[in-house]
């Protein structure tokens, strides 16, 4: 069945749940009126809205309607004058029968109060019935010795008006052989009679012809009349008699046409056609005469059609006898319709307020309805109920109207919708019930804040990254919809190193992306705490927060820095000092460098990429000590040059670096590297092998008296050395840096010396051919550690530095010079 559906504004609607009880308490006011019978469409039947206590104009506004259920309507509510007119035209017979008086009940629903009014109006009759007998002749058969005074009964005619405007009178036509005389029952009905006045004689006059006539006490005055004819006939003295006065009988509704209710009976003890007797229905109404069947011969009562309790519940009839003679009788049948559980209760909504706010207040009406049963008694009664586990109630208002109600706050993000089901049942055996579902929509409120899935989160992000791009995305629900539900994203306003935190990190409003604004440097700041804030976008909105944490990763982007020995910033040559009796193992000096890099970035490595000696001279991988690796000869040279190349991002060599750091091996005898070199190249059978080895001693001879010669030339001092030229080593670019240290052995009076030309950067170097055109630049080298002087030193042989003159313009091979630290110390 569907619903009508009636809209409230949502701001009116929580202002009437407030009252909403104590205007139901008012209760329903009756309002009467009066109307005749037969009035035009439109007609006025009372100033409803002055009886409503409003205006005219409030009737729309108000919502103010008819609510009746079950039949058609027969008055209308004219909004414009604020009457009740009739919506057709009314027929009292139609409606209420004989019934007096004749009353049509429905309700008035004032809406915005939601309050009913009872209407009751009496429609009143006004003549517009003739009275009508069910025959136009009737034959009366007399015998020819009945005696005067003898009373024959005439058929009665039938008006469905009430009152004055009813059946009020009968005449006949006048006969010097027959009188009429009216009898008046106990339950008020008036019977005609015909009553014998003087001796019949056959043979005189076989037939007597008269005019009965019925008339009303209406104005004007309506009649009907019925010819009757009065046939003589020979002696028949035994009338037929009815076993039983009055029959009654009780039959369900739901009898089948065809089915037997009584059978009427009535005895004659004439014989022949004298004795026979015949059944007819005597007094009927036209309405019950097509529902019921009798037998003419049998006095069989059978149903002729379906009969419905919900439209007659008890017919009265009389069935006449009569024999062949022309006796009669008559016996009254009262057949009683029991009421049976044949009609499902009707459920129909008058209010649905929906959409409700989910946060009205406990005991809103949500549905106002009218439930009830055509049936009778227990089958006509009523229960309604809502399923379970729903935040509504049920309450019986009047009559049969209910009033669906909230019995808590809604709550939309766990049910946005309800469907309800109305279940209507009644008392009936078997019980009989009816089901109606209504839709209930709940509009949201910004009643929950957006919520993120996390406390915190943690971002990490390498450093040196591209400005502009995405480095994190977050995401908070908000379970309310629409507006409530669209989540805004912003950060909180901050101060980092003195720059506002807007200028590091922006964010997407609308999707939450968070974006890099510059590149970060690990080495400036390593992390970045900020609030990230959630609002929506209700009225009011609701927001909350979450932080997060950006960790800055860091990159091998700074190569190893050498911190000792140092750039000389006076142009000196440095000279280093080491003992010609120096034992294998001996610490000669230590390279000392830093990475800006952190972890494994940081972790740097030391290798001995050239030595004028090779096997002389041992550089420890993880210490950067420079030790002699076998004892000084006297073929070695007393200048050695040695190239330390320094590495970062050793973590692929950890378990090499932990072996290292556990035990560094003493440096195995020269003896065992060189002389044995030595012996197999000298019994090589080989000629052009022993050739290249003469070859290359007498190389080495001339280039140790070349040496001599340039210390002789200084008197006594060291000159500069051009620094040893490599070039082929891949991969030194970004974290490769070269130091070459050029170790010369002297013997002078002030001491030996130890020459290390200064590092030469990978990334400085310039090919011999841009070389011509400019000018080579300078390497940008700055002391960190002054302190290398104390690593270099020991307890048997102290140094001091000191820096010497760059002998050449492009200050590649500047070196320091070391002398003993003790006066009087001439060798080592």
């Amino acid at each position: 069945m569907a619903a009508p559906v009636n809209r409230l504004p949502h701001r009116g609607l929580v202002l009437l749940c407030l009252f909403l009880g104590r205007l139901w308490e008012s209760g329903a006011r009756q309002i009467r009126y009066s109307v005749p019978e037969e009035t035009e469409k439109g007609y006025i039947v009372g100033n409803i809205s002055k009886d409503l206590g409003l205006e005219p104009r409030e009737l729309a506004g108000r919502g103010v309607r008819i609510v009746s259920r079950g039949r058609t309507q027969l008055f209308a509510l004219n909004a414009r004058s604020g009457s009740l007119v009739t919506a057709g035209r009314i027929d009292r017979e139609e409606l209420c029968a004989q019934s007096a008086p004749c009353l049509v009940n429905f309700k008035v629903l004032v809406e915005d109060r939601v309050q009913l009014y009872g209407v009751e109006i009496e429609v009143t009759d006004v003549n517009d019935n003739n009275p009508k007998f069910q025959v136009e002749s009737l034959e009366v058969k007399i015998n020819e010795i009945a005696a005067p005074g003898t009373r024959y009964p005439l058929p009665e005619a039938v008006d469905p008006d009430v009152g004055a405007n009813a059946l009020q009178s009968y005449q006949l036509s006048p006969s010097p052989h027959f009188s009429l005389d009216v009898q008046t029952g106990d339950d008020g009905t008036v019977r005609p009679e015909l009553v014998l006045q003087r001796a019949l004689d056959r043979e005189e006059e076989a037939a007597h012809h008269l005019v009965l006539m019925a008339s009303d006490g209406g104005d004007p005055r309506r009649s009907s009349t019925v010819h009757v004819r009065v046939t003589v006939l020979d002696t028949n003295d035994n009338a037929p008699v009815f076993a039983q006065p009055v029959y009654r009988v009780k039959v369900p509704e739901n009898v089948p046409p065809g089915t037997l209710l009584l059978t009427v009976s009535a005895s004659d003890p004439d014989e022949g056609t004298n004795g026979d007797v015949a059944y007819r229905f005597w007094k009927i109404s036209e309405k019950q005469s097509p529902l019921f069947h009798l037998n003419e011969q049998t006095g069989e009562i059978s149903a002729a059609k379906s009969l419905d309790y919900e439209e007659c519940a008890f017919y009265d009839m009389e069935i006449q006898a009569e024999d062949g003679g022309g006796l009669k009788d008559r016996a009254k049948v009262l057949i009683s319709v029991e009421d049976v559980n044949d009609n499902r209760p009707e459920v129909t909504v008058t209010s649905l307020f929906s959409p409700v706010r989910e946060d009205a207040p406990q005991g809103t009406v949500i549905v106002l309805f009218n439930a009830h049963d055509q049936d009778s008694g227990k089958n006509g009664q009523v229960v309604c109920s809502i399923q379970d586990a729903l935040p509504f109630r049920l309450e019986k208002s009047t009559e049969d109207y209910y009033r669906l109600l909230t019995t808590g706050n809604l709550d939309r993000e766990k049910n946005f919708e309800y469907n309800i089901t109305v279940t209507a049942t009644d008392r009936g055996t078997p019980p009989l019930s009816t089901e109606i579902h209504i839709t209930l929509n709940v509009v949201d409120i910004n009643d929950n804040p957006p919520s993120f899935p996390q406390t915190s989160y943690s971002v990490y992000l390498p450093e040196n990254n591209l400005r502009g791009m995405s480095i994190f995305s977050v995401s908070a629900h908000d379970p309310d919809s629409d507006e409530n539900a669209r989540v805004v994203y912003s950060v909180a306003e901050d101060t980092i190193q003195g720059a506002p935190l807007s200028s590091y990190v922006s964010i997407n409003s609308d999707t939450g992306v968070l974006y890099a604004l510059r590149s970060f440097d690990y080495e400036q700041f390593r992390d970045l705490h900020l609030r990230v804030i959630a609002s929506d976008s209700g009225d009011p909105p609701l927001s909350s927060n979450v932080s997060l944490s950006l960790f800055v990763l860091d990159q091998n982007d700074n190569a190893p820095e050498i911190l000792y020995p140092a750039l000389p910033t006076d142009g000196s040559t440095g000279v280093e000092l080491a003992p010609r009796s120096a034992e294998p193992g001996y610490l000669v000096t230590k390279v000392v460098a830093v990475d800006r890099d952190s972890g494994q970035n940081a972790w740097l490595s030391y290798r001995l990429l050239k030595a004028s000696e090779p096997g002389l001279f041992a550089v420890g991988l993880h210490t950067g000590e420079v030790r002699t690796a076998r004892a000084l000869l006297d073929r070695d040279a007393l200048k050695q040059s040695l190239v330390v190349a320094v590495q970062d991002h050793v973590a692929d060599s950890i378990p090499e670096v932990l072996a290292d750091l556990d035990s560094l091996e003493s440096p195995a005898s020269p003896d065992d590297s060189g002389l044995t070199l030595y012996l197999v190249v000298a019994v090589a059978p080989v000629s052009c092998v022993f050739l290249a080895f003469v070859i290359m001693l007498l190389a080495l001879r001339l280039r140790r008296w070349q040496l001599s010669r340039v210390l002789q030339a200084s008197g006594g001092g060291l000159g500069g050395v051009p620094a040893s030229h490599f070039v082929g080593v891949d991969g030194v670019r970004a974290f490769l840096q070269t130091y070459s240290h050029e170790v010369s052995l002297t013997a002078d009076s002030r001491g030996s010396h130890v020459i290390f030309p200064q590092p030469n950067y990978a990334d400085t170097l310039i090919s011999q051919e841009s070389s011509t055109h400019t000018e080579r630049r300078k390497p940008a080298h700055t002391p960190r550690l002054l302190a290398a002087q104390a690593l270099l030193s020991t307890d048997a042989f102290p140094i001091r530095l000191s820096w010497a003159k760059c002998p050449f313009r492009d200050a590649v091979d500047c070196s320091f010079f070391a002398s003993p630290e003790r006066p009087g110390s001439s060798e080592t």
